[in-house]
Order: C-alpha cells, then structure tokens, then sequence
C-alpha cells in the first residue's frame, strides 16, 4: 500500500474518532493520536490534529451552549492552563510513552471501578470531592493534553462521577477542551509546527472533521443516560489499555 494512503487511511480515523468525541462520545479523541502515529511523526500529527479540534470544538460549543457547568468549568481550567504550561516546559524532559503509560493504567482502573460499582443498574450517588481535587485533575488532564493529546481521562475522572444530565456532561466537556486547545496553539506555534504543508493537511481533513462531529452530536443523543455513562466507562477501559499497549511498544 503506498504511503500517502496509509497515511490518509489514519488521518481520516483519526479525525473520525475526535469528531466522535466532540459530539458526546468523550474519550474516544484520545485513541486519535496513536492511530496518526502509525503512519506520521507524533509531534507532527499532533499539530495537524489541532486546527481540527479547534473546527470541531466550534461545532460541539454551538450545539450545546446551552448545557454546561460553570462550576466545573471554574474548578477545572485554571489547573488545566498551568498543566498546559507545565507540559510546554518540561515536554525534552518527559517520555510520551511514560506519560500514556500512566494515563492509560488509570484510566482502565477507574473505568473497571466505576463498571463494578454500577454492575445491575445500582444507582450510584454523585460524587461529592472537593473543588481541590478537581482543580489537581485539572493540571493533570492540561499537562497530558500537552505531552500526548491525553488530557480525557484525568478530566472524567472527577467529572463523571458527579452524574451530571447527559447534555450537560457533553456540554460541559466541549467548553473545556475547547478553551484547552487554544491554550495550546501558543505552544505549537513556538514549536514551528503551522507550517503550510501541516495546514494544507488540516484544511483536506476538515471535512471528515465536521461529518464526523455532527454523526458524534446524533449518535449520543438517541442514546439514554444510563447507558451513555455505561458506554463513557467502556470506553475508557478500551482506550486505557490501548495506551498501555502503545506506552509499551514505545
């Protein structure tokens, strides 16, 4: 298979799966990364995929404007711009596969906790951990997101548990990475990745982007919310295992 269709074969399912992941299905963008790096370098991907994410969180902002936090939002992104800050300096110092090695391990932990305690349809209190708590996810979620596009799983480790309505938890998730990305363009930028031949490969993918993240917003929707929280924990359980995998091969 020549290489350019490689590559297109991963770009497209790459955006495929963070157009999922803008339109409801949180966790998934963060498999989007290893796939790009089956077939390009990582820190090059990785800036491909940013304009892209930009242009979806745009889509998933609008559509759920109206449900959202702002208590989460106020706990969450200061932390989430200081761990941004802490991955842009200490990124030469930090093994990727260490990092996704980390996250995944916890995040498979924590999805097969939150299975186990919800096994049989019990109903499960919110939880109840102070705004401190949140604001140390928060770091850990922007410095992942920074290092390696991972910042999902550390963000719904505190969220998830607090039930919140299925529309809210979307909305909530949209604002928040949406304000993440654009904290990190100053960061790409320094890096000298917008380069034309990286936006070229942008603007070709911005179809899949937005088709993808509309299919995302229609899919969760028909889905009720007890299932929906179920399919968020599978979802972790799956991806956290692929970044140990990939933490390992790497």
């Amino acid at each position: 298979m020549p290489a350019d269709i490689f590559y297109y074969g991963c770009a497209i399912a790459a955006v495929t799966l963070t157009g999922l992941a803008k339109g409801g299905f949180g966790g998934m963008g963060a498999l989007a990364m290893p796939v790009m790096a089956l077939a390009i370098d990582p820190v090059r991907g990785a800036a491909i995929l940013l304009p892209i994410l930009i242009l979806q969180d745009v889509v998933s902002v609008w559509v759920f404007r109206h449900s959202w936090s702002k208590h989460i939002l106020k706990v969450m992104l200061p932390g989430m711009a200081l761990g941004i800050g802490i991955g842009y300096v200490f990124a030469a110092q930090v093994s990727e596969s260490a990092v996704l090695g980390v996250v995944g391990l916890i995040s498979t932990l924590f999805g097969l906790q939150r299975l186990w305690i919800e096994r049989g349809g019990k109903v499960v209190l919110p939880s109840n951990s102070p705004d401190w708590v949140g604001a140390i996810f928060g770091i850990v979620s922007g410095f992942t997101s920074q290092i390696a596009h991972a910042g999902s799983p550390p963000y719904q480790m505190w969220v998830l548990p607090k039930r919140l309505p299925r529309d809210v938890l979307v909305g909530t998730t949209a604002l928040a990475f949406a304000a993440m990305n654009w904290m990190k363009v100053p960061a790409y930028a320094a890096l000298g990745q917008f380069t034309r031949p990286n936006l070229m490969a942008t603007a070709m993918l911005a179809p899949v982007a937005l088709i993808s993240t509309l299919l995302g917003v229609a899919l969760v929707r028909r889905i009720d919310q007890a299932r929906f929280y179920t399919l968020i924990y599978l979802l972790m359980v799956l991806l956290g295992g692929k970044l140990m995998v990939d933490a390992v091969a790497g």
